[in-house]
């Protein structure tokens, strides 16, 4: 007969990590959960009690991401400081791994990487990583030589404070971004990739190397914001789904990620795939492994980081939709949730507290299954319940 003993509790225990996160958007709003189940105390930095995770997190500090006092304050409270948004100065992160105040993940020389676009293509291209072509432009000339080249259009980027679609214009001349060049001593330029459809991979890395990959999903923008994503991508054999992963994990272990990377990447009409961003922390591509994978990505994110044995990847489902709910002219956002719920009980409503205003995201539903596109039909039609009521417009056609 086995028999199961419990050891006396030792003062040696380790305990467990405290977790600081700067920025108290959506993204730290869905790190509480998994945060509370894995017993890792988690405070949040947020410029104001009605920020998204400050209304729902027992432990908040109030400050900004940019205050370099503040943050400071955070990392002295916590074992690991990590982020909800890329946008922290990477002289502060600096001075915090200098003073020895907190473990930094990612560490500013691996985020540098998500925070800046022009440092981003340095590396990956030195590294031998698949880039769009690219040029520097620190004025309107160079600008204007590199959209000759490129055959009268490309796409510019301010290099650093860009997303969800700002930051980006496509141009076929320098006076289009005239205003860009008083504020960034040089803007990236980039070819205008004809692509076929956007990809996203995903991995996780902890500290000492140990990584995982998800599988790779298809993205639908709409505006410039992520607006659906199907798990695995569609149409994509198994050699591409490796070859794609194992991209993703060079990467990650190239620029010594710590936590989760998002890579978004173009897939051309050939079947290859160009790396378009990057982003070191969960990311909106990967929403639907809350509910779809056994191990979730804001989950995943906490273990990295706070250096524990990194969880299961597989998907729960062969298909997982995520759909994102983007503001409308509803602003009972609960009482849609619950119309949806109730029209569809296998829908997952995940709202982020946050005011409504049009095209804002304020959550994201998500299914499981088996057909994609029946999926998709049922989630945009959630969507359609919780953002305009059961006969309000459809978002879809408003895309």
């Amino acid at each position: 007969m086995a028999r199961v003993t419990s050891a006396s509790p030792s003062s040696d225990a380790p305990s467990p990590v405290r977790i600081g996160v700067v920025g108290a958007g959506q993204l730290a709003r869905m790190m509480i959960g998994p945060a509370i189940e894995l017993g890792l105390p988690l405070r949040v930095l947020a410029t104001s009690a009605q920020e998204s995770a400050a209304q729902v997190s027992a432990s908040v500090r109030q400050g900004r991401h940019d205050d370099e006092e503040a943050v400071r304050a955070l990392a002295a409270e916590v074992d690991v400081v990590t982020f909800d948004h890329e946008h922290v100065p990477t002289a502060i992160l600096d001075g915090i791994g200098a003073d020895a105040l907190a473990a930094v993940r990612p560490g500013p020389g691996a985020l540098v990487h998500a925070q800046d676009k022009l440092v981003m293509r340095e590396r990956l291209t030195a590294g031998g990583h698949p880039c769009p072509r690219w040029w520097r432009a620190a004025d309107a000339a160079a600008l204007d030589a590199a959209i000759d080249e490129a055959g009268g259009q490309v796409v510019v980027k301010t290099p650093r404070g860009g997303y969800d679609g700002h930051g980006v214009r496509i141009v076929r001349s320098a006076q289009e971004v005239q205003d860009w060049f008083a504020d960034f001593p040089e803007l990236l330029v980039e070819e205008l990739v004809a692509y076929r459809r956007e990809l996203s991979a995903q991995v996780a890395r902890r500290p000492g190397g140990e990584a995982v990959a998800y599988p790779v999903v298809q993205s639908v923008q709409k505006d410039g914001v992520c607006y659906e994503v199907v798990a695995p991508a569609p149409d994509l054999d198994d050699a591409a789904q490796e070859r794609i992963q194992q991209l993703a994990l060079d990467i990650a272990a190239d620029l010594d990620v710590a936590g989760m990377l998002a890579v978004e990447l173009f897939e051309t009409a050939e079947g290859d795939v160009l790396v378009n961003e990057l982003a070191m922390r969960p990311h909106n591509t990967g929403h639907w492994s809350m509910d779809g994978a056994v191990t979730g990505q804001f989950e995943q994110h906490l273990r990295a980081v706070a250096d524990l044995p990194l969880g299961a990847t597989a998907p729960r489902a062969p298909v997982a939709v995520m759909v994102n709910l983007l503001g409308g002219p509803r602003e009972d956002l609960a009482a849609g949730a619950r119309e949806a719920l109730g029209e569809d009980p296998e829908i997952k409503v995940h709202l982020y507290g946050k005011g409504v205003r049009p095209g804002r995201k304020v959550g994201h539903v998500t299914l499981l299954g088996d057909d994609a596109a029946e999926l998709l039909e049922r989630a945009h039609r959630a969507e359609r319940i919780i953002i305009g009521g059961p006969q309000g417009p459809d978002p879809q056609e408003q895309a």
